[in-house]
């Protein structure tokens, strides 16, 4: 399993009148995760687009459990349990700077040819950053 936290504060711009986070935010939050997790192993979505590779969200899934609020320190837990084929799966847990749990969620991207516009395996030097 491979696990990477981020941290991020809630600017005012994300929340309703009542200082609460917007929901759809949320997406945003993973993609934050997710994208600071696979820079921190040398791979960007601007180098993949590069060399080709699109990766479009097929699915997203959010689980509310407790409002996000204006000023908190949001720590992201994004997980990617199995490795990557034709689509790479992460699991994300939000907590606050109370390590309240404050939402989980799931994402799947299909790794895609921007030629072509076709699925396409995972590429080598991914799966040797992830030590697959």
């Amino acid at each position: 399993m491979k696990t990477f936290f981020t941290k991020t504060r809630i600017r005012y711009s994300e929340t309703d009148q009542m200082g609460v986070v917007y929901h759809g935010n949320y997406a945003q939050f993973f993609e934050l995760g997710r994208t600071e997790w696979l820079r921190f192993l040398g791979v960007t979505y601007k180098d993949m687009e590069i060399n080709g590779i699109m990766l479009p969200v097929i699915s997203l899934k959010c689980n509310f459990i407790k409002s996000a609020l204006y000023d908190d320190v949001l720590t992201i837990k994004t997980v990617l349990k199995k490795k990557p084929m034709v689509k790479i799966e992460f699991d994300y847990e939000i907590f606050n700077q109370n390590s309240d749990l404050l939402c989980t969620g799931n994402t799947v991207l299909a790794f895609m040819d921007n030629k072509t516009m076709k699925p396409r395996r995972c590429p080598d030097y991914l799966l040797n950053s992830l030590e697959f």
